[in-house]
């Protein structure tokens, strides 16, 4: 079915904030929009609100037609205790929900209203349009693709047994799996490899249906989207920009210069009237106060000049004033918030930061090795290689963290390391942000650490909450505020840009342009390959590390 979707003078938002108003979006089929803007500026709310999830606080979204099958697959921080592979596709495909409203109008026969074939007949439709009939068939096929060869184990395999690259590609799978009329995406890349990404941009480009995700890949969406929607949270607008993200980049960097341009050109002018009417103001005062000290009769003439000259001084007084009163005011724009980071220094380290000879790691049933290499200071080593490949068990061997079951591995003097892991586990718990930090950095009083969270955008409301309750990317934050906060010389960074907002990301270049320790980068996000600077580029597949 062919199924467009119209928004009108949408606001979102929660509680008494509005995030974004008078949006206006329309999404036919083969339109794939990318919604854009910094965290915290209603992407996600934007989703649930088209997707039909909360109520808007003004305007309204339609569908045409108005059954049509709308998928809105969020971001899922948790898996579902309990939950097998086979029931988590079928419930993101929405395939679940079809099956049990299907089931719930064929038990309605049973006693039947005067609407009850009606029911049924929609969700007999619904079910189809699903494609739940034949997923148990398609879905063993997908996952071997992806490879995952789970066979009929996906009936009873857990999600919360999985890696997170397994748990990855089965949520790849589940969309690859679905049959939606209208796609809503959020954040869609995390955890996918280059192999996953590939697919997912195949499968948006070629759904029939409209698409609008949510995305800080820029690679993506330079090869994904059509049209950008803008959420622009510091000037406290939207915009949809036509064209591919490149052009919106483009656009946007021309837009920003005219309206600067435009405020300069204001305010210079502004500034000049009022400091001229400023002058004459004065020029009339005086003339008035000489005007009125007494003179001798005989020069009644010349005061009374002088008056007149006063008086016309004041006139262009008057009109100066009506200019300024004339000029049609242009709103300064605001400068978004951004994050000023850079990475502590600590003393360099010994030579030879990290060693592996012969070294084997084993981790249940997956082996990584035999492996040499050296790790020397100073040097910048990009690490790629599909999800399950062993990436995060070479970083752990080289940190000294997991000890070789074979070989040796032996990590160097006065190695200071810091980490951004994939699972940010150094902010799990119920301990409070603020406390937490104070934790890791003792030295460091209450007041440093508050100031520097809010730097990274963690004011108030997210020291005082419970860590657990932050969201991916606030722990992503809070964890390079501790790299500012501690001197290191070894900085490993696996998976950095996972939930991290684009200006986030393009800070963290930057401050990687800077940082002359060793540095270890896991990423598959392609534009941050491209733009770090490396000396090296180590992949790692099968459980084999090879030099590029």
């Amino acid at each position: 079915m062919t199924a467009t979707l119209v928004a009108q003078g949408l606001a979102g938002g929660y509680g008494h904030r509005t995030l974004f108003d008078a949006l206006d979006l329309t999404v036919a089929p083969g339109d794939v929009v990318g919604v854009v803007g910094a965290n915290g500026a209603g992407k996600s709310t934007l989703l649930r609100l088209l997707a039909g999830i909360d109520e808007p606080q003004a305007g309204t979204v339609s569908l045409a037609p108005a059954d049509a099958f709308v998928g809105w697959l969020p971001q899922e921080h948790e898996r579902v205790e309990g939950e097998t592979v086979a029931e988590y596709i079928a419930r993101r495909t929405g395939c679940a929900r079809a099956t049990r409203e299907m089931d719930a109008a064929a038990a309605a026969l049973a006693d039947p209203g005067p609407d009850a074939a009606d029911a049924y007949s929609a969700a007999l439709d619904r079910w189809l349009a699903s494609g739940a009939a034949d997923l148990d068939e398609r879905l063993p096929v997908v996952l071997a693709d992806l490879g995952l060869d789970l066979g009929d184990a996906a009936e009873q395999a857990l999600m919360t047994s999985l890696s997170g690259g397994q748990a990855a590609r089965v949520g790849l799978a589940a969309l690859l799996l679905s049959s939606f009329d209208i796609v809503l995406l959020d954040e869609p890349t995390n955890d996918l490899d280059l192999d996953g990404l590939a697919r997912l941009e195949a499968f948006v480009r070629g759904i029939r249906g409209g698409v609008v995700l949510v995305s800080h890949d820029r690679e993506f969406l330079a090869r994904s989207v059509t049209r950008v929607l803008e959420l622009d949270l510091a000037q406290g607008s939207n915009r949809v920009y036509g064209g591919g993200y490149d052009a919106y980049l483009e656009e946007r960097a021309t837009l920003r210069r005219h309206a600067r341009e435009k405020y300069d050109e204001y305010a210079e002018k502004k500034t000049d009237l009022v400091a001229r009417a400023r002058v004459q103001r004065e020029w009339s005062s005086q003339g008035v106060r000489n005007a009125m000290k007494k003179s001798p009769d005989n020069d009644k003439i010349k005061r009374k000049a002088s008056m007149e000259s006063s008086e016309k001084q004041a006139q262009k007084v008057r009109q100066m004033e009506s200019r300024i009163a004339r000029l049609e005011e242009v709103d300064e724009p605001r400068k978004e918030w951004q994050l000023e980071f850079t990475i502590g220094a600590a003393p360099r380290s010994s030579t030879v930061v990290s060693t592996l000879s012969s070294a084997v790691f084993r981790q249940g049933s997956f082996t990584l090795g035999p492996v040499s290499l050296q790790v020397n200071a100073g040097e910048r080593i990009g690490i790629t290689g599909p999800n399950g490949a062993g990436k995060s068990t070479l970083l752990r061997a080289l940190l000294g963290r997991q000890a070789p079951s074979e070989g040796t591995a032996s990590l160097g003097s006065s190695v200071q390391i810091g980490e951004v892991d994939q699972a940010r586990s150094l902010f799990t718990g119920p301990q409070l942000l603020a406390a937490a930090f104070e934790t890791l950095v003792p030295d460091m009083s209450s007041g440093e650490v508050r100031t520097l969270l809010a730097k990274f955008g963690l004011k108030a409301d997210h020291v005082n909450r419970a860590v657990d309750q932050l969201s991916p990317g606030e722990r992503t934050r809070a964890g390079l505020a501790l790299l500012q906060a501690r001197g290191v010389n070894v900085l490993v960074l696996d998976e950095p840009t996972n939930h991290l907002d684009l200006p986030a990301i393009e800070q963290l270049e930057q401050a990687l342009e800077t940082f002359d320790g060793t540095l270890l980068l896991v990423t598959h996000d392609r534009r941050m390959l491209a733009t770090v600077e490396t000396d090296r580029h180590w992949r790692v597949e099968a459980g084999r590390v090879t030099e590029l």
